[in-house]
């Protein structure tokens, strides 16, 4: 009798878990999966037939890493932008991409979307022979196409040729003669989206520091009636608050709306972040299909002749603008090397990033919500103009993709000329936060970004201009020689500037690239790529110790300590969200030797007791 008990139990728990395990594979089912055809970054790449059609081994076929940018592999001809102001056939190559891949017979009543997160410049695409859409013009936006029609279960074939030239002038004289390396090939990663016949499109989230929450579903249409439910979570899957819904019709955009209690904001000193998932489910209630997104709980606000405030607080950005690029690899790059230059920048007390001059890749912008960096995400357009028809189209594929990301709280419309003024009200087309949109260069939209100001005029905005400050550019760093020269000078005046904002040194790293035609060699183009704090491979230059120094937070304003010195030290703090007894000190004395002696004299260090200072507040302290 017992054992029959036991098996009878047993029975019945093998039961639960096998409706367990059914549930769980039912809810997977609905999911969006994922299928990588190429590899996913610079150091994962999968290799490809390759053609090139002209320069370094053209005229064959052959293999290539797919990401990659060609020219980093060997082929074809590598063009400065300038080089191609003067001559566009210079560097007008095209590669020939072939590779093979499997639809799975699961997926027979499944939807398939293939996806190119980014591909240098005119993209055409067949499968199976047949030409899959119009070419994607545009080198810096993901873009996709639906395939189903055109695949067979088993095994496909991929043909993408890729032009370095576009056949739409202005998006050549935006994209590729501007002033940055401008090179070819499919350099990010390709993938396959395998998704039921009705689904979820995508989600625009506002999610503002007071809770309030708002969801914007887009989803396929069809003629059934559909509801849409959402689940906010904590990052570790602990639900925040209980399911919400409406229903709708898809193929409208449906919003869903909530607000939430005792939420934890996201500011770039406190990165917290939440999850939303929003799931379609049919007139029975079974779910069709599931999308989840992050987001973070912060609102942007710009007060006319005065600053932006953050959560209710004023911040001044301390910035740097970046290029995506790495010597061996061109802009193919990798979210270890997103994390990597997002903790160099904190470690030179930088709070902000401008993405020059042309969206980043995806993991650089989640690497920017999960370690705290504000950010100005930027359509391309170098001192010229797209047109308003591709234009458009790449300004709407640039929102949709980073519409979700807290860090990112302006729009910029091009750099330095290159913004066409028909696109500036587009923005808030596919953006429920209606984040403000600027003109790098150009006093516009409340704003003043002036490029390179000199200390005069930055004297005279404070006296009589009324639009914020804030340099998009400035302290140009050429061969490292102005980012740390001026910068404290330039600094004390901003902070008692009474509607500065910051701004954006120019610039990050030195966009060097490895030269596979000149036996390796880094080039940086003369006089035009060698700008950064860091080399390129990030080695640490003179000015980012300046930098670190003049930007901290917390902020020593005694210059120099004289013989009368009572042992009293006054501190600022210059955080916006944190106060110091957040933070840990320590102190040290040395007396550096004259020139015969070696090594620190009479070094001395210690821990000070806690200190507690609110933001923008000042102490003086034994």
């Amino acid at each position: 009798m017992k054992i029959e008990t036991s098996c009878l139990r047993l029975g019945r728990l093998c039961l639960l878990l096998l409706t367990g395990f059914l549930l769980n594979t039912s809810l997977i089912a609905q999911e969006t999966r994922t299928v990588y055809l190429s590899g996913t970054d610079k150091d994962h790449t999968v290799q490809w037939d390759f053609y090139c059609s002209k320069g370094q081994n053209s005229g064959k076929w052959t293999k290539i890493a797919v990401p990659s940018n060609w020219e980093l592999q060997g082929f074809g001809k590598y063009s400065y932008g300038y080089d191609n102001r003067r001559d566009s056939t210079l560097a007008d190559e095209q590669g020939l991409y072939k590779h093979r891949f499997q639809v799975d017979k699961s997926w027979k009543d499944k939807r398939i979307f293939i996806v190119f997160e980014g591909s240098m410049t005119e993209t055409a695409v067949k499968i199976n022979g047949k030409t899959v859409g119009p070419a994607h013009q545009g080198g810096f936006t993901r873009f996709s196409y639906e395939i189903g029609s055109f695949t067979k279960t088993g095994e496909n074939l991929l043909e993408v040729t890729v032009n370095k030239s576009s056949g739409n002038k202005s998006l050549n004289v935006a994209e590729r003669q501007g002033d940055f390396w401008a090179l070819g090939g499919i350099y990010r990663p390709v993938y396959l989206e395998v998704v039921p016949q009705h689904f979820i499109n995508r989600i625009a989230v506002d999610a503002k520091a007071d809770g309030t929450f708002l969801a914007e579903v887009f989803s396929e249409k069809t003629d059934e009636s559909y509801q849409i439910q959402a689940q906010v979570e904590t990052l570790t899957a602990e639900k925040v608050g209980t399911p919400f819904s409406v229903k709708g019709s898809p193929g409208e955009k449906v919003i869903l709306t909530n607000h939430f209690d005792h939420i934890k904001t996201w500011t770039a000193e406190f990165p917290n972040l939440y999850r939303v998932r929003v799931d379609l489910k049919d007139a029975a209630g079974n779910i069709v299909h599931s999308l989840s997104k992050q987001f973070g709980f912060r609102s942007v606000e710009v007060k006319k002749h005065d600053g932006i405030y953050v959560n209710g607080k004023r911040v001044m950005l301390k910035g740097s603008n970046r290029h995506t690029i790495w010597p061996e690899t061109g802009r193919t790059t990798s979210k270890e090397l997103s994390i990597t230059d997002v903790r160099l920048m904190k470690e030179m007390n930088m709070n902000a990033v401008r993405m020059s001059h042309y969206p980043p890749d995806q993991h650089f912008l989640d690497v920017c919500d999960s370690l705290g960096l504000y950010v100005l995400d930027e359509l391309t357009g170098w001192q010229a103009k797209y047109d308003t028809e591709v234009g458009r189209k790449l300004l709407k594929e640039l929102v949709i993709r980073d519409v979700n990301h807290p860090s990112v709280l302006f729009w910029d419309n091009g750099n330095e000329g290159g913004w066409n003024t028909e696109l500036d009200h587009d923005y808030q087309l596919y953006d429920p936060q209606k984040r403000s949109v600027l003109h790098p260069w150009e006093r516009f939209n409340e704003f003043d970004t002036k490029h390179y100001i000199t200390y005069d005029y930055l004297v005279n905005s404070a006296l009589y201009d009324t639009e914020i400050l804030m340099p998009t550019e400035f302290m140009h760093g050429l061969f490292d020689g102005g980012h740390g020269a001026g910068l404290d000078d330039f600094w004390e005046l901003m902070l008692r500037h009474p509607h500065a904002s910051g701004g954006f040194l120019w610039s990050f790293t030195d966009e060097g690239v490895v030269r596979t035609d000149k036996n390796g060699i880094i080039d940086v183009y003369g006089n035009n790529a060698p700008d950064g704090l860091l080399g390129p491979h990030r080695e640490k230059e003179a000015s980012f110790y300046t930098v670190k120094e003049i930007w901290s937070p917390v902020r020593i304003t005694k210059p120099l300590i004289s013989a009368g010195f009572e042992g009293k030290l006054e501190v600022e703090n210059h955080y916006s969200f944190t106060d110091l007894n957040q933070c840990d000190f320590t102190w040290k004395l040395v007396r550096f030797p004259d020139p015969k002696q070696n090594g620190l004299i009479g070094e001395q260090s210690g821990k000070p007791d806690k200190i507690s200072l609110k933001p923008g507040e000042r102490i003086f302290k034994p």
